[in-house]
């Protein structure tokens, strides 16, 4: 099964269900991250919560990437 099969299953759970989806599947990852990199992800997380207009949106972020291509 692909990704854009598990995602299209998922989507069909209720919404609680998503959530705690969500949970596991980020408790999985965060499990194989090393200490400095999860203290990143907490640091930009904080910096995002005191300032959240100054991040970008994801289109102007891809639109970034593909220009570099």
């Amino acid at each position: 099964m692909d990704s854009k099969q598990i995602l299209s299953e998922a989507m069909q759970l209720s919404p609680a269900e998503r959530a705690d989806l969500a949970d596991r599947l980020w408790e999985s990852v965060a499990n194989e991250l090393s200490d400095e990199q999860l203290a990143e992800l907490d640091r930009r997380l904080e910096e995002y919560r005191a300032n959240p207009g100054e991040g970008s949106d994801w289109d102007s972020v891809e639109a970034r990437l593909l220009d570099k291509l």
